[in-house]
């Protein structure tokens, strides 16, 4: 099968991906092989290939936000038919037995695997996943415009569970690419007033078409102070920021799997109850909430397409915040 795989991590602007020739994976007894129709292009991947995560398998094909068509099937696998249309999202597999996974926490599991990272992901035409970690695309999404949904629209509302924020408080979202503007749709659902921060001009546009009452800059100073805050893009500097605008017992939530450096807070900065934490991967409770929502409101998501050779080309986009949206390889 083709597949553009990593051999050596490097950044993306030396074109580290390579395409090559690859086995065709063979689903165990409890898994499902997936004819990948798109694989979503997500900050995380940049991350792994550049080396901003530490390396834990190579050579890695990359891609964790995989739609496609049931292919195969292992002879315990029953849940989906041959033909089906299912997503495959960063959480691959988790062991059900240590502590985080019997307490409902099996994002933080100790024995987690992550499509794309420590198995193999969607930049390829096949891939396997265990079946119960595998979820029906709602119908109402084209096979792209769904990419987004399994990684970006997963972990933003993750984040926005974690904020605590409740209807009618104002929310302030930091970055604005593929994940918070699927999170925008959530919070407006949810009737939130959001404030988006954000250096690109294009950015504050979609902002603004999706429902954002306010956008500027992390320097600016929005109507009045916000309740909660997700920060998406992975700029340490950016926590002071929020914190110069949060309000007293507000939530900072950190969305990324990577950060540059966090600066020293000033202690009056975070008195009166405001707290920061981080969204550590999702489950699949929130990947099924994620994508019933999807369908309801239904979310619109921006999605700009490359040919399966391109991939270096759109990560390097992506890195540039060249992508309106999100983006994604069109592999079938």
């Amino acid at each position: 099968m083709r597949a553009i795989v990593l051999e050596k991590v490097n950044s993306i602007d030396q074109k580290p991906l390579r395409e090559k020739e690859s086995p065709l994976p063979e689903p165990g007894a409890a898994e499902i092989r997936v004819r990948v129709k798109a694989c979503g292009v997500c900050r995380t991947d940049l991350h792994i290939v550049e080396g901003e995560l530490p390396c834990r398998k190579l050579p890695l094909i990359p891609g964790h936000q995989i739609v496609g068509i049931v292919e195969a099937r292992g002879e315990r696998a029953g849940r989906f038919q041959e033909g089906q249309r299912v997503g495959i999202p960063w959480l691959h597999r988790t062991c059900g037995s240590c502590q985080f996974c019997r307490s409902d926490r099996e994002n933080l599991c100790e024995k987690g695997e992550f499509t794309g990272y420590t198995v193999d992901g969607g930049y390829a035409e096949y891939t396997v996943v265990p079946e119960d970690f595998a979820y029906p695309i709602p119908q109402t999404f084209s096979d792209a415009a769904a990419t987004p949904l399994l990684c970006a629209g997963i972990i933003g509302y993750r984040s926005l569970k974690l904020t605590e924020i409740r209807s009618g408080q104002r929310l302030g979202l930091y970055g604005f690419g593929q994940s918070a503007h699927i999170t925008i749709q959530v919070a407006r659902r949810w009737d939130c007033e959001v404030c988006v921060f954000t250096r690109s001009q294009q950015h504050r546009q979609l902002a603004q078409q999706l429902g954002a009452a306010w956008t500027g800059g992390s320097e600016d100073t929005p109507p009045g102070k916000i309740n909660a805050a997700i920060i998406f893009a992975p700029v340490g500097k950016l926590v002071p920021d929020a914190l110069r605008v949060l309000e007293k017992g507000g939530v900072i939530v950190l969305a990324g799997i990577y950060m540059t450096p966090i600066p020293p807070l000033e202690y009056e900065s975070i008195y009166h109850e405001r707290a920061i934490r981080s969204a550590a991967n999702s489950t699949r409770e929130d990947a099924r909430e994620l994508l019933q929502l999807a369908g309801e409101i239904p979310i619109r998501t921006e999605v700009e397409t490359f040919p399966l050779n391109e991939a270096n080309q759109a990560l390097l986009r992506l890195k540039n915040s060249q992508i309106n949206g999100a983006a994604a390889l069109l592999v079938g």
